[in-house]
């Protein structure tokens, strides 16, 4: 049997469009679409029949069901649904009526073909019409993560669009205590700031939030609404205590804008508008960056660089705290999961690394350390031991209580490379 013996099978199982006609030889002449191959094995077909050459009517096609006759307006429907939306990458998918998909194995049975030959209408679809889409709007097609999904539903004849999420990247400085880093609902009331019989709840003052604000509160907002999306997910790179500072270059973080319907927007605007109307957070170095780095993030191992405000309960020698100090320099730490998070967290014991400590004594009773430690290094009970919970520690060198009173955040930086690589920023 040769190519044109098959066609010419496929030809007599009744009327087929030029595209049906050519699919089940997709793999054949590449460069070529199927309405082409099939144009081009009618019209061999006919020279060596000498007969007149015919195309039918691709509305009366009994494979498709005059489908592929119908690239054209799909295409444009598509481009009409996208109106309002940026984006810059796209892909099309398509969901085929059963019954259609079974008219395609049926016509390369009857006609005694593989009935996996060529390739399925669906992906005829998604190509024919995301071609045209990319030529009607100018914009490529995105195989791994494109900006918007057109799914074409040929049993609905529907055309549902899902905008992606766009990230944007910064780091953000803390320059107010008692601030956490995302919203901290109310437990008490149920986020509502009402109890029963209409009281105001006493815990949050009918604010519904435990504290006033949070870096997402002040940071989501104006990115959201300028990028003209449903809602804001923050991620950061780990996050400092509540009552703990966020300075230096600040807190690597992403927020993820849901369903933006805008991409290309003057982050450095938008970087100054939330700069000036906040006290509490300042964000530095906004970028849209891409999906990927929303995971790098969160996952991508960082030390972090603290000052620590610590009162002692007895009086300290320079020496004895200078000792004390050597001996956890470079030292590997085990710490039991400290009291304060033991209700949220599994009760593990973690080893992590002191690399650099460093400070001085402000009077006998009190000091300022510097630690710049291993991720997950948890800063207040290096110091307090937390009840032996942590070892060794200041507090049991120096055998005396020791409190933090004050914590800052100096830097949150990659372990093995920065976390602003260009593979993760959109237009590098």
């Amino acid at each position: 049997m040769t190519i044109l013996d098959d066609a010419e099978q496929l030809a007599a199982t009744g009327p087929v469009c030029d595209a049906c006609l050519g699919r089940p030889f997709a793999d054949r002449s590449f460069g070529l679409g199927n309405d082409e191959r099939g144009r081009a094995l009618r019209t061999t077909l006919a020279l060596e029949a000498d007969e007149p050459y015919e195309s039918p009517d691709a509305a009366e096609c009994w494979v498709c069901e005059g489908l592929c006759g119908r690239f054209e307006e799909y295409a444009d429907r598509a481009v009409e649904a996208l109106e309002g939306i940026d984006f810059f990458t796209y892909q099309v998918g398509t969901r085929v009526p059963p019954l259609v998909e079974e008219n395609g194995e049926l016509l390369r049975e009857d006609a005694g073909l593989d009935p996996d030959a060529g390739e399925l209408l669906k992906s005829e679809f998604n190509r024919e019409v995301g071609k045209r889409v990319g030529q009607r709007t100018g914009k490529e097609v995105g195989f791994e993560r494109p900006d918007v999904q057109l799914l074409i539903d040929l049993d609905t004849d529907d055309i549902e669009v899902t905008i992606n999420s766009v990230a944007v990247y910064g780091r953000y400085r803390k320059v107010e205590r008692d601030v956490p880093q995302t919203e901290w609902p109310c437990s008490n009331c149920g986020e509502s700031g009402q109890l029963h019989g209409g009281r105001t709840c006493p815990e949050c003052d009918g604010t519904g939030y435990r504290y006033r604000t949070s870096v997402e509160q002040e940071v989501a907002p104006p990115l959201v609404t300028a990028l003209r999306g449903d809602d804001g997910v923050f991620h950061g790179a780990g996050r400092e205590d509540v009552d703990a500072l966020m300075l230096g270059d600040g807190r690597p973080f992403v927020l993820e804008v849901k369903h933006p319907h805008r991409r290309d927007v003057d982050l450095a605007t938008i970087e100054d508008e939330i700069n000036k109307s906040s006290d509490a957070v300042k964000v530095d170095d906004l970028r849209f960056a891409t999906h990927e780095m929303t995971a790098r993030v969160k996952e991508h191992d960082a030390s972090k660089t603290y000052r620590a405000e610590v009162e002692f309960d007895a009086p300290v020698e320079a020496d004895a705290l200078a000792d004390a100090l050597d001996a956890l320099e470079g030292a590997t730490v085990e710490q039991r999961t400290p009291q304060r998070v033991d209700h949220r967290r599994a009760d593990l014991v973690r080893e992590r690394e002191v690399y650099d400590i460093d400070g001085e004594l402000v009077d006998d009773t009190h000091a300022t350390i510097d630690v710049h430690g291993a991720g997950g290094l948890y800063i207040k009970e290096l110091i307090s031991s937390d009840e032996g919970r942590t070892e060794p520690s200041l507090a049991g060198l120096l055998d005396t209580a020791a409190t933090v009173t004050a914590l800052d955040v100096l830097s949150v930086e990659g372990e093995e490379e920065p976390f602003e690589h260009p593979d993760y920023f959109r237009d590098e």
